[in-house]
């Protein structure tokens, strides 16, 4: 990989990352928060709801405009915003305050995940296309994993205001980064009209699309199942368990890799394969696991009956969301922020169900997460069956590449 292919990795990579370590890596910090600001924890969990609903609602704004302005300048102003909400949130003096200024983050946040994935499917095509987005798997494999244990390390040094210092270095960086060596890639003879009336016809377009809804409903419901992962593996692993803390991040961190794994063995096998091929073989691995995790909590099979299927079922995301995120995009050039918008939306919309499902199976077992699993998992396959279309127009475009 030449260097300037090296640092355009770099880059989208860093930006696609921006919601794990935004979200991650104050959460060690909550604890504190509540203290400093004598306030309750439900109140301090109004931050991450906050910060959620300013992504999605960021993805569907930036996304259109940056199809009608390019991909630079919504880009740079999302970069901008994200680190001044950063700021806000390092200096906020109150929870209301905070909650706001992670509103104005969470919407900066938003134009560098969605205007990546727009970068990626402007740049590439078919195969490649694939490849680069399971070349992303590495940082955001890893991301996730990092986060909570850098967080906890930057509060041994400082407070939870330190978090937000280096998110804000994080941000400036990126912003720096982009503005010297990511030129616009989106010519001006390609965009669309920023108007209103556009912005829905192009989301109606998508809504209607059945291909496009049945790869993104795939990757969104893939992404409720690990959100769930994310969510209660930690009380499960460690309460039910009796994982201490450090084998728990052993655990957490070996199927973070199992990600990573598997994004880059389907980068080096797409074009043997079709997307559409190995998409489904990630769909039924994520659909085995979530049935051998279900058996090995309901046969009381044990921490290694579950932690193997587990396994399986937490890597399959390698394989699901570059070739449905490919697949999905694949048809979309000339929206393709729009499309980005709608593909990452569903995800963090449908994945914000996982949480609450998970809340009513009471507590002191694991069978509510090893449900929430395996049930999105088959959604997950079920979409991509009855909506997904049988042949795929990305399996069989050439291996496109804009330098």
């Amino acid at each position: 990989m030449s260097l300037v292919l090296a640092r355009r990795a770099l880059i989208l990579g860093g930006l696609s990352a921006f919601a794990p370590l935004s979200i991650d890596m104050y959460l060690p910090a909550l604890p504190s928060m509540t203290g400093d600001f004598h306030t309750s924890d439900t109140t301090l969990q109004l931050t991450l709801t906050a910060f959620v609903i300013g992504l999605a609602a960021g993805q569907l704004v930036l996304g259109p405009l940056s199809d009608a302005l390019g991909r630079r300048k919504p880009l740079l102003a999302g970069l901008a915003l994200y680190v001044l909400g950063s700021v806000l949130c390092a200096i906020s003096p109150s929870p209301a305050l905070l909650i706001t200024a992670r509103v104005v983050q969470a919407i900066g946040a938003a134009a560098g995940i969605v205007i990546s994935r727009a970068v990626v499917r402007d740049l590439y095509s078919g195969t490649a296309m694939t490849r680069y987005f399971s070349t992303l798997m590495l940082i955001n494999g890893v991301a996730p994993i990092l986060a909570p244990v850098l967080g906890g390390q930057i509060l041994r040094l400082t407070s939870w205001r330190g978090v937000f210092v280096v998110l804000t270095v994080f941000g400036a960086l990126l912003l720096a980064a982009v503005a010297l060596s990511l030129p616009e890639p989106l010519p001006t003879e390609l965009r669309t009209p920023a108007r209103p009336r556009s912005i829905l016809r192009a989301y109606r377009t998508l809504c209607t699309d059945r291909g496009f809804l049945g790869y993104a409903l795939s990757c969104g419901l893939m992404f409720a199942g690990l959100f769930a992962y994310i969510a209660g593996s930690s009380f499960v692993l460690q309460n039910v368990y009796g994982l201490s803390p450090q084998a728990f991040s052993l655990v957490f961190g070996l199927n973070g890799v199992g990600i990573v794994l598997a994004g880059q063995l389907n980068r080096r096998i797409v074009g043997r394969f079709s997307e559409r091929a190995l998409l489904r073989s990630g769909l039924l691995s994520s659909f085995a696991g979530g049935v051998g995790v279900l058996l090995a909590v309901l046969l009381h099979l044990g921490l290694v009956g579950l932690l193997i299927p587990l396994f399986m079922l937490v890597a399959s995301v390698g394989l699901v969301f570059p070739n449905a995120s490919s697949l999905a995009l694949a048809e979309h050039a000339k929206n393709a922020g729009s499309a980005s918008a709608l593909l990452g939306v569903l995800q963090f919309v449908i994945g914000g169900l996982a949480t609450p499902l998970m809340g009513l199976g009471g507590q002191g077992t694991a069978l509510p997460m090893v449900v929430v699993m395996a049930s999105f998992g088959t959604l997950a396959l079920l979409a991509f069956l009855f909506l997904a279309p049988r042949r795929s127009a990305v399996g069989e475009l050439p291996e496109v590449i804009v330098a």
